[in-house]
């Protein structure tokens, strides 16, 4: 797939599955809009961009729990395009423990807000440069903890919440953004293996059926969904688990 001339936006890409995508995407000759809760940290992946593929690359700070930054950080991508053509809703704090009392009040607040506020306001702030697209998608990375009775992750319930939401809100989006043209694609993946674009060992991870799921396929079924003709309006990726 080729996203030569395609603006793309990703959230949460200082490390994981967002800074993968972001290097593969570079690799496509994407222009690329990256975000992390430190300018640091995007800036690291920005640079690594670059250097890996020549990519045209803008860092930014993102603290998804944080409004003013999430305005501030689609106020920045304004000025330097004048559209977004994909937009990938990666970044969300993950909180571990099965029990209400294994995080503090701060912790929950921080992960519902990441996770659910965070999603809702990066999509209505950078909703005007994908409606100047000729073909948006917008691709959120819930989670399988959002599917009915999947009590199968040790996270803990504010996760659990925080991806419920996540999911409410790209279910009515999708609907209310086709007529549009905007398409809005989720996955629901359960936990997967991380890899690294730059270790030689991304392109020989084993992929069989008795394997867990890994970020390259993963990122095979972003790329395979956003690259369909604007006719085929896929909704989600539903994962089974070993």
């Amino acid at each position: 797939m080729d996203l030569a001339r395609k603006t793309v936006v990703v959230t949460g890409a200082g490390r994981g599955f967002g800074r993968a995508f972001a290097l593969h995407a570079g690799r496509m000759s994407a222009r690329l809009f990256l975000s992390a809760r430190t300018v640091a940290a995007a800036q690291k992946v920005a640079d690594e961009v670059t250097a890996d593929s020549g990519a045209q690359v803008d860092a930014f700070a993102c603290d998804l729990a944080d409004p003013a930054t999430v305005r501030g950080f689609a106020e920045g991508v304004t000025t330097h395009t004048d559209r977004v053509d994909v937009l990938i809703n990666n970044g969300a704090r993950y909180l571990h423990g099965p029990d209400l009392w294994d995080a503090d009040d701060e912790a929950i607040t921080d992960t519902v807000a990441s996770g659910a506020t965070g999603t809702l306001l990066t999509v209505k702030h950078f909703l005007p440069l994908l409606r100047t697209s000729e073909g948006a998608d917008v691709v959120n990375l819930v989670s399988s903890a959002a599917e009915p009775q999947n009590h199968r992750s040790q996270a803990h319930p504010a996760f659990y919440a925080a991806k419920a939401a996540q999911a409410g809100f790209a279910d009515v989006l999708s609907y209310r953004l086709r007529p549009e043209g905007i398409r809005v694609i989720s996955l629901y993946p359960p936990d997967f293996t991380d890899g690294d674009p730059l270790h030689s060992t991304w392109d020989h991870a084993a992929r069989t059926a008795d394997d867990s799921l890994t970020a390259q396929s993963v990122l095979d079924c972003v790329l395979f969904a956003i690259g369909q003709p604007r006719d085929c309006f896929i909704r989600s990726f539903h994962f089974e688990q070993l």
